[in-house]
């Protein structure tokens, strides 16, 4: 078993994102999972992450207030405990309209290395 304790996270800017902070929980430089890793993201108000894909799937958890995520033609707001899965190369924004930080749960699939 491997323990991250929120107080020992690394930070990590995440690509075009902005007015947020995110922490890696496990996976990547945090733990040695392999086939995904989970992080967790602090969206102030008016933060967010611009329109773009990635070639791996994603699963956003709302622990608290709310972000609105535009993807495959929808526009949803997430409140807390919702949650919604991003393909891959699916493009997706993330906004934090209201006027309350926002925190989220990710778990990002780690893509497979080319044989």
């Amino acid at each position: 078993m491997h323990v991250t304790r929120f107080n020992a996270a690394k930070s990590y800017n995440p690509p075009k994102h902005s007015g947020c902070v995110s922490y890696r929980l496990q996976g990547m430089d945090a733990s040695s999972v392999r086939d995904f890793w989970v992080g967790m993201s602090h969206f102030l108000p008016g933060g967010g992450a611009e329109l773009d894909a990635t070639p791996v799937e994603k699963v956003y958890v709302v622990l608290s207030g709310e972000i609105t995520v535009e993807a495959g033609g929808q526009r949803l707001t997430l409140k807390p405990f919702d949650s919604c899965v991003i393909g891959k190369n699916e493009e997706r924004s993330i906004v934090n309209e209201s006027s309350l930080p926002a925190t989220i749960l990710v778990a990002i699939s780690t893509p497979k290395p080319s044989a």
